[in-house]
């Protein structure tokens, strides 16, 4: 049975699961002219990926999509345009992308990588089962918060409110708290630093907060980023109600979990919405993120605002507000320096790849370090 693109806003197209819409249908139409099928990637690896389709699941080749460049690499979560037949089948373009969740990779280059595509829902799972780590939960944050900025990867234009990619904090394996008062207290904990995000405890061994967390997810793509050893695969599995994703037990001496999950795989949910499953993140490198850390850190930002100087370092300037707020114990310095740090990161990814923020980086570095080179010499002239 064939469907032509204008059924494409109907329940009954068999992408709709997926999450095509009518304005999926739109940005098709040319190519739809050009006798190439729409489908969404589910998986890649190796330089292919399988695409669903009206007809079916295919296995394509991804070389004729830019593979030298990272940003346009085919992504689990992209939608794209595939031959309708040939052997083998390739993927001939990507849509343009409305959201995207980028890191930086650990290479030299400091390139992007981007993990999933079209989302709708950024999900960062922690597990009570280790030790807290408020500053790496910050950088998440500050990631997903840039999720739509990152959505420009193909040179598309500007994305707008409607796509945006919404962050949510999962406490997973809430039973490993049985104690309410300090599971109370770690929401708190979370909720102090992800100013406006919505935090969750959810147990898929007791089923407490799934309900909740499966109709957040039940419209558009949702996807799971987290360490080894939070529980994306074992709540994936519970969402879709069967052991699709192997999953292993997190070793009992550290919590830590084993890489199980090795690919990102899209997985349509039975009671609606698209859930895509990653592999456990070793490190997130920051990527185009400063708006991302405005966000996570604004009281410290609105407290800069209000500071004398507007080029205030924070440290010993008269009337600084954020010293002011760290002596009356406002704001702590772990949280300054978490900002500190995640701004020093990001810009540093950024010169690398922009030639004239690296000229503007060095101009300012000189222009510091005269000015700490005078100081010096009027403080040596005062004390001779």
């Amino acid at each position: 049975m064939s469907f032509s693109i204008s059924q494409a806003s109907t329940p009954s197209h068999p992408l709709a699961p997926y999450g095509w819409d009518g304005a999926w249908a739109d940005t098709f139409a040319p190519y739809a002219g050009q006798g190439l099928l729409p489908g969404r990637v589910v998986r890649v690896d190796r330089g292919q990926c399988d695409v669903v389709t009206a007809d079916g699941v295919v296995r394509a080749d991804t070389a004729f999509v830019v593979p030298r460049d990272p940003m346009r690499i085919v992504c689990t979560g992209d939608w794209v345009a595939v031959d309708p037949d040939g052997d083998p089948q390739f993927v001939r373009t990507l849509l343009p992308r409305r959201t995207a969740f980028v890191r930086s990779t650990s290479s030299q280059r400091s390139e992007g990588q981007v993990l999933a595509t079209n989302i709708d829902h950024i999900v960062i799972c922690v597990s009570p089962a280790v030790e807290l780590d408020l500053g790496r939960l910050e950088r998440f944050l500050a990631l997903a918060m840039s999720s739509t900025d990152g959505a420009a990867l193909l040179d598309d234009g500007p994305r707008t409110a409607e796509h945006e990619a919404h962050p949510l904090v999962l406490l997973t394996k809430a039973d490993l708290v049985p104690d309410a008062t300090t599971l109370s207290h770690l929401v708190e904990d979370v909720e102090r630093i992800a100013p406006g995000v919505p935090v969750l405890p959810v147990s898929s061994a007791t089923g407490e907060g799934v309900d909740v967390f499966g109709a957040i997810v039940g419209g558009g793509t949702s996807v799971l980023l987290g360490i080894s050893g939070a529980g994306k695969s074992t709540l994936a599995n519970t969402l879709l109600g069967e052991d699709v994703m192997q999953v292993q037990q997190a070793r009992e001496v550290d919590g830590k979990g084993r890489h199980t999950t090795t690919t990102r795989n899209l997985l349509v949910l039975p009671g609606g919405g698209v859930l895509i499953d990653t592999p456990g993140l070793r490190g997130v490198g920051l990527w185009d993120a400063e708006a991302g850390v405005g966000q996570v850190f604004s009281e410290i930002e609105e407290l800069a605002a209000r500071c004398r100087f507007h080029d205030c370092g924070h440290a010993s300037e008269p009337g600084c507000a954020v010293t002011g707020a760290i002596e009356d114990g406002s704001l702590s310095e772990r949280r300054l320096d978490s900002y500190r740090k995640l701004l020093r990161e990001n810009h540093r990814i950024a010169a690398k790849t922009d030639a004239r923020l690296r000229t503007e980086t060095r101009r300012e570095w000189k222009r510091r370090g005269a000015e700490g080179r005078a100081a010096m010499e009027l403080k040596r002239g005062r004390t001779r």
